[in-house]
């Protein structure tokens, strides 16, 4: 049985990449950061355990990546984060890394292994090669290392140093607090850790996202309701005449977040918003829409078009279709033309041409957002 657990953090916040997308997101020809970093990582293995941190509204699409990784939820810091995941570590010994540290080599990783039990952390660092001036004076740049992950820490004594109030940046610093031995060996510079997206050009080991593009589809029915407005399309239709619903009742809306959470392979809006949570009565459907949206920006897609079919023989949606189409355009933020509506009827035929309610079919295609080229 393997004495080794990994452990990677994936659940900051992203905040210095300054991008629609967070970095962890950052698709690697197919597959997002944090996959591509636990994969390089598990050449190095055997491990007993991978354990991924994700943020709490990311985790549940993260687990559709892997059925061989136990996902954890994040803390609000690092140092939370990583206790969250020792609780589930059992092996003596965890090695400790950042999702977004991914062109880690063999050479690096030999030396960390190779140090394993001699120390209570074993830390990777780097040489400072430049002058190095602290609190206006210069000082001796022999006596100055550059941290780096992965960390090696017998897992015990990491447990008991995260114990503490104090937040620590990195592990080897918890672990020293409490008197624990420190192994330094040397690091790799091509290990850098992607931080802001002037650090692409660093890092040659990522590949371009792939040029595939998603297509995926929504169906949605909702009966009518007196006395509640009709929101179609993001839209008023009606003021007294609406749609029976948990929310606002936009049929239209709900198949376009159908549409767009298959394309990108996500579940879909009962998932997200479930009919059971007070929170969602009543509520605007476009704020539904819009939290989908910002959730695909954060995870790596951009949403290229989509098509709408409304099947309704009450009301006329033909004088409606070019507000509804300006309106799903802003909060998708395409341009105006890649959405497309159509409105039908069903020739009197089933509860829709019995005038019970409204169907609505979508189709909607993302593609990855290409960070090689923005």
């Amino acid at each position: 049985m393997p004495d080794l657990t990994l452990v990677i953090l994936g659940a900051g916040s992203s905040s210095r990449f300054k991008a629609h997308v967070k970095k962890q997101w950052l698709r690697i020809e197919d597959i997002p950061l944090w996959l591509y970093s636990t994969q390089q990582l598990l050449r190095y293995g055997p491990f007993a355990k991978v354990i991924l941190t994700a943020s709490p509204d990311e985790i549940a699409y993260a687990r559709k990546f892997s059925d061989a990784i136990t996902f954890v939820e994040g803390g609000q810091s690092r140092q939370a984060s990583l206790h969250n995941a020792l609780v589930h570590v059992n092996t003596p010994y965890v090695l400790v890394s950042d999702s977004a540290r991914a062109c880690i080599g063999e050479d690096m990783m030999s030396r960390i292994l190779q140090a394993k039990g001699l120390y209570d952390c074993v830390v990777p660092y780097l040489p400072a090669i430049d002058t190095v001036i602290f609190n206006e004076k210069a000082i001796n740049r022999d006596d100055v290392k550059l941290i780096q992950t992965p960390q090696l820490s017998r897992t015990a004594l990491l447990k008991q140093a995260l114990l503490s109030t104090v937040e620590y940046t990195d592990d080897s610093s918890a672990i020293q607090a409490l008197g624990g031995s420190i192994g330094y060996v040397l690091g790799d510079v091509k290990a850098k850790k992607l931080t802001t997206q002037e650090d692409i050009a660093a890092l040659p080991c990522l590949k371009a996202p792939l040029s595939t593009l998603f297509v995926g589809s929504g169906f949605d029915v909702h009966s009518y309701e007196e006395g509640k407005a009709m929101m179609l399309g993001g839209i008023e239709i009606h003021p007294n005449i609406g749609f029976r619903a948990h929310s606002d009742g936009d049929v239209a809306i709900h198949a376009l977040i159908d549409a767009l959470l298959g394309a990108s392979g996500a579940g879909d809006i009962g998932e997200f918003f479930p009919d059971t949570d007070m929170r969602y009565k009543n509520i605007d459907s476009k704020t539904l829409l819009k939290e989908v949206c910002t959730f695909l920006q954060k995870v790596g897609f951009e949403i290229v078009h989509c098509d709408i079919t409304i099947m309704a023989e009450f009301p006329r949606i033909g004088v409606h279709k070019e507000t509804m189409r300006f309106c799903l355009a802003t909060l998708l933020n395409i341009a105006p033309q890649h959405v497309n509506i159509k409105a039908t009827t069903t020739e009197k035929l089933g509860f829709i041409g019995r005038k019970e309610g409204v169907g609505v079919s979508a189709t909607a295609t993302l593609k990855y957002y290409d960070w090689k080229n923005a």
